[in-house]
């Protein structure tokens, strides 16, 4: 399904992003595995891709800033080629706690690096989709965006103002042949979560038709599924990976 392709995925050491690069990879795409800290977590990533075979390099930046995103995809286009199709995944850490004790420097670091990161990304990679006339572009989102949770304001807004980002570029850059998407998650099991109460994700999962909670390899199908060419027809749209919780 994404044979001959050339897929870049950020924060892809772990989690979501760990899991979408080993299926796109599965799949035939050769895979660029963005970390920024943790390297050993992303050559384990890399190690596995390739003892099945598939082609896969680790390239370490933090994407929030734009000289390290160029210089990323200067070197993915080195060692594997023109970047087709990039997932913008990368997790900007924040505070969870209520609005009437956060801190606008907690809020304005989660906004700016959120829209930062896809910002600084898209930006490096389009003018090439724009020269080959193709490209695909899909971002991880949050089921957030559109029912926010108590403490997570900060996240629930730069979430939404991705899903915006996403679909004014799918209606500017359609034209260019490049597709833009967003892909949001209820409530997966992740590093990221594991710290989040028993009581929490109980509540989840009997709000969740479904009856239980996301896997990282749940969103990773949805990716696939819009990124492939079986999505060709597929732009500027928001798919809930929630099991049920989100029907919009």
């Amino acid at each position: 399904m994404m044979k001959n392709r050339i897929v870049l995925v950020t924060g892809a050491s772990r989690g979501i992003g760990a899991a979408t690069a080993k299926l796109l990879a599965r799949h035939g795409a050769a895979v660029a595995v963005n970390y920024f800290q943790s390297e050993p977590a992303a050559r384990a990533v890399v190690d596995e891709i390739r003892r099945t075979d598939g082609k896969a390099i680790a390239v370490k930046a933090d994407v929030r800033d734009p000289a390290q995103v160029s210089a990323m995809v200067a070197e993915v286009e080195r060692s594997l080629g023109p970047v087709d199709t990039l997932v913008v995944n990368a997790s900007i850490h924040f505070p969870i706690r209520p609005f009437i004790d956060y801190s606008w420097a907690d809020f304005e670091a989660k906004l700016t690096g959120e829209l930062g990161a896809a910002f600084h990304c898209c930006k490096a990679v389009v003018p090439g989709m724009i020269a080959r006339k193709a490209g695909c572009i899909v971002a991880i989102s949050s089921g957030l965006s559109r029912h926010p949770g108590a403490g997570f304001c900060a996240h629930s807004t730069a979430k939404s103002g991705l899903d915006a980002f996403v679909r004014a570029l799918a209606l500017e850059l359609g034209p260019q042949g490049i597709r833009v998407n967003a892909v949001a998650p209820g409530l997966t099991e992740t590093d990221a979560t594991a710290g989040l109460p028993a009581a929490a994700k109980e509540g989840s999962v009997r709000g969740t038709p479904l009856r239980r909670l996301g896997q990282p390899e749940d969103v990773a199908g949805a990716v696939l599924m819009v990124a492939s060419e079986h999505g060709k027809f597929l732009s500027g749209i928001y798919v809930p990976v929630s099991g049920g919780a989100l029907m919009p």
